[in-house]
């Protein structure tokens, strides 16, 4: 009996060696695709006992992978959520502007472009989020809590779709007990194949950390929405208000955007739309007020029912230098403004 002890254990030693040779050797593969994003931009903050306003930097950090060799890089929306400036590192410590070039808020997913493109930049190849079953071995890499290039290992434990989103476009994500913290955030989840099907999104816990449940968006999601042709990217970030909450704000109609952010120079800051300047807690979720709800784009009202499907296709035919009509509720009155779809 003892022997047979000796036997079993040994049998589960040479199980992890193998194991843990595989994944080092799909690390050392894939390591030189993962990006880590910095991004700057601004916010207003509000004092609420002067109401006085100031202007201020903020800073982020978060991860992407590189998806063509026209130097298109996935992450998360809100990684570069109005970001006035974005700088990619990679691997070898080289730093390169990019521009962002589209974004799915609700999805959570967006792309960004190189500036330039450099030495011996890899390719990540992006594999088929429908041929995952819950149960299979991923990797996540990633810069968690700034610790660049990082991996987490562990397994899908569930598929989400659309019942943790708002509902305002189709969503679907894997479930993961790989380890997921802030920095990881628009890194890729790998398949052992050393293909993308994931993009890290968020995830749930009571005390702000890890606590083995995480989401990344599925690649076929991603891919649907920032792949080929793409809406041009407005420079804001909004929360959907309805219901009882748009009652609130006065609206007009069933249901508006609410601006929150806007990046310096794009076009929205350029038509003039105006961000959100007051924190306000509203039916459990932190809002900023103040600034413009967005009524209708172009000839589409912003509703529940709205055709998500015809109004992307339609900002995506829009001709560079066009012109994009925007209404707006701002302080009670209802305002016309023109935002210019930038010249590439």
């Amino acid at each position: 009996m003892k022997k047979l002890v000796l036997v079993y254990f040994a049998s589960i030693l040479i199980t992890v060696t193998v194991q843990a040779q595989d994944l080092s050797k799909l690390y050392n593969s894939v390591i030189p695709t993962v990006v880590t994003i910095s991004v700057e931009g601004k916010e207003v903050i509000t004092d609420a006992s002067t109401m006085s306003k100031a202007l201020v930097s903020t800073a982020a950090l978060g991860s992407g992978v590189v998806i063509s060799d026209k130097g298109e890089i996935m992450t998360a929306a809100h990684v570069i959520a109005a970001a006035d400036k974005v700088t990619v590192t990679f691997i070898n410590g080289e730093e390169v502007p990019a521009q962002v070039v589209t974004n799915n808020q609700d999805a959570d997913v967006a792309l960004i472009k190189l500036v330039w493109i450099p030495k011996g930049m890899k390719v990540a190849p992006l594999g088929n989020s429908d041929n995952v079953r819950i149960g299979e071995e991923v990797m996540i890499i990633g810069a968690p809590l700034g610790l660049d290039r990082s991996m987490s290992a562990g397994h899908i434990s569930g598929r989400m779709a659309d019942d943790i989103s708002d509902n305002f476009t189709k969503t679907e994500f894997f479930q993961t007990d790989a380890s997921i913290n802030h920095g990881n955030s628009g890194g890729p989840m790998f398949n052992m194949k050393g293909e993308v099907v994931g993009i890290v999104s968020f995830i749930l816990s009571q005390s702000g950390g890890f606590e083995g449940i995480g989401f990344a968006v599925t690649s076929n999601v991603a891919k649907n929405e920032l792949m080929g042709k793409q809406p041009f990217w407005f420079g804001i970030t909004f929360e959907p208000i309805s219901g009882a909450v748009a009652q609130v704000f006065n609206l007009p109609q069933e249901m508006g955007l609410m601006v929150q952010k806007v990046a310096a120079n794009s076009p929205a800051e350029i038509a003039g739309i105006r961000p959100g300047i007051f924190d306000m807690t509203l039916e459990g979720n932190n809002l900023l007020v103040g600034g413009d709800i967005i009524l209708k784009v172009g000839n589409f009202d912003i509703s529940p029912t709205m055709d998500q499907n015809a109004f992307r296709n339609e900002i995506a035919s829009t001709q560079p230098g066009s012109s994009i009509p925007v209404k707006v509720l701002r302080g009670g009155n209802v305002i016309d403004l023109i935002v210019i779809a930038p010249v590439k």
